[in-house]
């Protein structure tokens, strides 16, 4: 996919990356620049919603079995 910039430096994100990312109007992006590469990333508004499904899931279970554990020990 591409987009163009404007004089003004403007570009726009495809509708096709706004949707399968979810961004909406609210939302920012963060631009990385990485030796020639430039990567742009989505920064969410909600400091929660930017970290939802980020971790190795199971957090529940693997705490309830750090506790258990913990509780063996004493």
């Amino acid at each position: 996919m591409k987009s163009t910039l404007t004089s003004r430096g403007q570009t726009v994100v495809p509708a096709e990356i706004r949707h399968q990312f979810g961004l909406t109007p609210s939302d920012g992006l963060e631009w990385l620049v990485e030796g020639t590469t430039i990567r742009v990333v989505p920064v969410r508004r909600d400091p929660v919603a930017a970290f939802r499904g980020q971790g190795k899931g199971g957090t529940v279970k693997r705490l309830l079995a750090e506790r258990k554990a913990d509780r063996a020990r004493e």
